[in-house]
């Protein structure tokens, strides 16, 4: 599939709004992209923003924002492209043309966080046309931003683009698949078959780093009991091989949330090896790490081998179910350190039944790793209690009583900043209270839009809450295919092990 774009902005300094806080100003540098073609509006074609409501380099890296953008710009309509930090996201990329000049505004939500540059965005552009969001974030629970858009798409938009670009107006979308308007007591998910990759994508300096995006998986084997990717993507797919493209980049990101579990995983990066090509996962698990993948990864110019083992606990370990043990992460660091400069670790904090020991316990394994490897970073968030999981009841911070759960979270962070800081580890600790908006917004309905709009999440703090496993969910009218009552099971294995 190929690219057409319309001819890019150098300098527009003169005609710059005002920078909201927090994001850069300015327009993209010349050569910062590679667009291998061009497609020039005219009057008659309808126009469609597709918004990222965050930075460029997050925009750039995401495959479905490819997808979409190479879709709509193969029809009869154009699209040009807004991020948070090109003119505020309120002029294309592209011309430089205001939002309010489009007549469709496609807005992809990756993280909650992103809801209140969304929501800036909107208000200041003045954008009167139809506006459709989707993304994760709408996949597991849209109510808090019904105020704000006309339309969410619940799945995988392949397919549908046409469909979604030639409404005028929210009811001539009823009837496709996905959509929910907020009328609809039901919706049911869709989702898409991976088909031949695409051939040509916008090349810039992303996420990866400057590379071709191959998107090699979807959904996710696992059944880690914290991740809502396996229930909004299921089932788990896989491109074949001959599936994938030739890539004339020098670099190639493997995108899936557990590349490693590809079957063909080492035919394919040493596919790419073999034509010269650096190839860098977005994550290998340690237990699929042997000699030959980590050899095969440093031919591939990996220099930084990122694992995610979640928790040192293996009491945690179980209550989770990602089934990372110590020696998994040991054996992986230990083929690493003849091999990479460097191993970052993924950790959380806020787990059911989590003690102390347990948050020790994640700087006792990450010095055990530094005793192999010559550079180490942790990274460490609290759990956000997502919908559709089986943690979805539990109290954000852990505890049934939430004052004291939070209280013993803050301990654990300043713990392991402290800890971390004294062991000399490379550390990004995150605060509490982010997450606890993100958890709010995740598990909220249309009243917590009002922190939106300024309100403090205090006022909102019932949803931090253990939520009766007996109530309804606000989310319950989103079908992603599964059973509750397969999700309560669960629940109901984690406070056997607690």
């Amino acid at each position: 599939m190929a690219i057409y774009v319309v001819l890019p902005v150098i300098s527009l300094t003169k005609i710059l709004p005002k920078a909201s806080k927090g994001y850069i100003q300015k327009p993209l540098e010349k050569g910062v992209e590679h667009n291998p073609f061009a497609k020039r509006y005219r009057k008659e074609m309808r126009r469609v923003a597709l918004v990222y409501p965050n930075r460029y380099v997050g925009g750039i890296a995401n495959i479905g924002l490819q997808y979409i953008y190479a879709r709509i710009n193969e029809s009869d309509a154009i699209c040009e492209r807004f991020y948070a930090d090109t003119f505020d996201g309120l002029r294309s990329v592209e011309s430089a043309t205001p939002l309010s000049e489009f007549d469709v505004a496609f807005f992809s939500l990756q993280y909650e966080m992103d809801y209140f540059k969304a929501v800036e965005i909107l208000k200041k552009s003045g954008f009167v046309g139809l506006k459709i969001a989707g993304g994760p974030c709408v996949m597991e629970n849209p109510l808090p931003l019904l105020d704000y858009f006309d339309a969410f798409f619940i799945g995988e938009v392949e397919g549908y683009v046409e469909d979604l670009i030639t409404a005028k107006a929210p009811e001539e979308l009823s009837g496709i698949p996905g959509i929910y308007t907020g009328k609809e007591e039901k919706v049911r998910r869709v989702y898409a078959k991976l088909s031949k990759h695409m051939d040509r994508e916008i090349i810039g300096e992303g996420a990866y780093g400057r590379c071709f995006l191959l998107e090699i998986g979807r959904g996710c084997i696992r059944r880690c009991r914290f991740c809502i990717v396996r229930q909004i993507y299921f089932p788990p797919r896989w491109r074949r091989r001959n599936h994938l493209p030739e890539v004339e980049e020098k670099k190639v990101a493997i995108i899936a949330p557990s590349p490693s579990d590809h079957p063909e995983f080492k035919e394919i990066v040493q596919q790419y090896v073999e034509e010269g090509k650096e190839v860098s996962p977005s994550s290998v698990r340690a237990d699929t790490l042997d000699e030959e993948l980590a050899d095969l990864l440093k031919r591939a110019g990996v220099r930084t081998l990122t694992i995610a083992p979640e928790t040192a606990s293996e009491k945690l370990q179980e209550v989770i179910n990602k089934e990372i043990g110590e020696e998994d992460v040991i054996g992986a660091a230990e083929l690493a350190s003849t091999r990479f400069e460097k191993v970052k670790l993924y950790y959380m904090v806020g787990l059911p039944g989590e003690e102390m020991e347990d948050v020790k316990a994640i700087v006792k394994q990450a010095l055990r790793v530094k005793s192999l490897v010559r550079r180490v970073e942790i990274s460490v968030n609290p759990l956000v209690p997502k919908p559709h999981t089986p943690l979805q009841w539990i109290a954000f911070g852990g505890d049934e009583n939430l004052k004291d759960g939070l209280s013993e979270l803050k301990k654990k962070l300043d713990y392991l900043r402290k800890e971390t800081k004294k062991a000399g580890i490379e550390a990004d600790i995150s605060g509490f209270r982010k997450f606890a908006v993100q958890t709010i917004l995740s598990r909220g309905d249309r009243k917590v839009a009002a922190m939106l709009e300024g309100a403090s999440y205090r006022k909102f703090e019932k949803y931090l809450e253990p939520i009766d496993p007996e109530l309804e969910l606000p989310w319950d009218f989103i079908d992603h295919g599964y059973r509750k009552s397969t999700l309560l099971k669960e629940y109901d294995k984690i406070k056997k092990i607690l």
